[in-house]
């Protein structure tokens, strides 16, 4: 303190006495330049406080008046402990730097400074963190036309996959504080900020070393993301940084700039095998049905042939057998018959000339009317 023996020559008030002088202006030994190296008198010291009070003040303002001034001090420094709480923030109270709780949106009351303190936290605000770019978006100067820039950042975004490949990966975290927990948010990390972006870049640069880049670029991308929000929440848990992870979102995953067309070729020759594949396998899909439709119906086919060919086999062999029973009873007559059905089967359409017979003396042709040409006459029409 000013008044204890540690000085050096003299006081601000007495540069001359060689002594270090109080703060009323006594010695360091007491009032009236020392006490042989005793305490200070209690008494003493409350007089002389007094005495150094009644400079400042106005005549007749005696002890109670010192009280009462200082009763309306400790009320007002009481009173400006109350403070106000956002709808979206929570408030932590702390009294001599240690956390005591939590309070919620409204009016809340704690010590004041400095005695005490509060740490507001916005629990509700979601917070953005970028991981293959930093800065805000600018305006392209050189174009003039206000398109959007950002700053690459290749140290974060390229990560080497699985297959030994490099993926220029660009994604973006959105996060809140943990409102169940904001106390780990403000004491148990020291830049949660940055803290986020490291384990963002950390379990983003994981998931992509145990994938294939082709998968990575096509399929994998949507499984990338609840993959990647998983770990990281899991590891901020861990460190208990009161962070909650709301989701992660893919910007873009491209390979390095320098093979990137060559990649999109491989990636387009990949595309047309898959496309290809699937044209053959829906052409197969309707020709296999058709041939099988159709083999099925040729063997129907030949199946009805064949029990046509021998039904009627076995027809004509049981008419030859009643045929050739009834040539055994009257062979002269059946062959008459046979011959007649014979003629009738072989002559019966085709054109034909009657002539008289000559042995009897006629050689002319006879007359013949194809009487089935003729319609037959309805109702007196034709």
């Amino acid at each position: 303190m000013p008044w204890s023996n540690q000085g050096g020559p003299g006081d601000r008030n007495n540069p001359s006495s060689g002594r270090p002088q109080g703060p009323w202006g006594q010695g360091a030994g007491g009032p009236g330049g020392g006490n042989n190296g005793q305490p200070p008198d209690l008494e003493e010291l409350l007089r002389g406080s007094q005495d150094f009070l009644n400079q400042f003040l106005p005549s007749g303002f005696g002890g109670n008046g010192v009280a009462i001034l200082i009763l309306v001090g400790v009320l007002a420094w009481s009173l400006s402990g109350f403070y106000t709480v956002g709808p979206n923030e929570i408030g932590l109270n702390l009294v001599f730097g240690k956390y005591l709780g939590k309070t919620q949106a409204g009016l809340n009351y704690n010590l004041p400074a400095p005695v005490g303190s509060v740490i507001k936290l916005a629990v509700t605000d979601r917070n953005v963190t970028d991981v293959g770019f930093h800065g805000e978006p600018a305006a392209d100067r050189n174009s003039g036309n206000g398109k959007p820039q950002v700053a690459e950042a290749p140290e974060e975004s390229l990560m080497l996959t699985g297959d030994e490949n490099i993926a220029d990966v660009k994604f973006r975290v959105v996060w809140q504080i943990d409102p169940a927990k904001p106390e780990d948010y403000a004491f148990n990390v020291a830049n949660p900020r940055s803290t986020v972006k490291a384990v963002a870049e950390s379990a983003m640069r994981e998931i992509v070393g145990q994938s294939q880049i082709q998968k990575i670029l096509t399929a994998d991308r949507k499984l990338i993301e609840p993959a990647c929000q998983q770990l990281m929440q899991k590891v901020l848990d861990d460190y208990h940084s009161g962070v909650m992870v709301l989701q992660v979102l893919l910007l873009s995953v491209d390979p390095p700039q320098s093979v990137i067309a060559a990649f999109r070729d491989v990636t387009a020759a990949q595309q047309d095998l898959q496309r290809l594949g699937n044209e053959a396998e829906a052409y197969a899909n309707r020709v296999v049905p058709e041939a099988r439709g159709a083999a099925a119906r040729i063997m129907q086919e030949a199946e009805a042939y064949r029990e046509q060919t021998v039904a009627e086999a076995l027809g004509q062999a049981g008419r030859f057998d009643k045929i050739y029973a009834q040539y055994k009873n009257a062979p002269s007559l059946t062959r008459q018959r046979l011959y007649i059905e014979t003629m009738e089967r072989v002559l019966g359409g085709a054109e034909k000339v009657v002539l008289d017979d000559p042995s009897k003396g006629g050689a002319s042709v006879a007359p013949f009317m194809p009487l089935p040409a003729f319609a037959p006459f309805k109702g007196g029409q034709k």
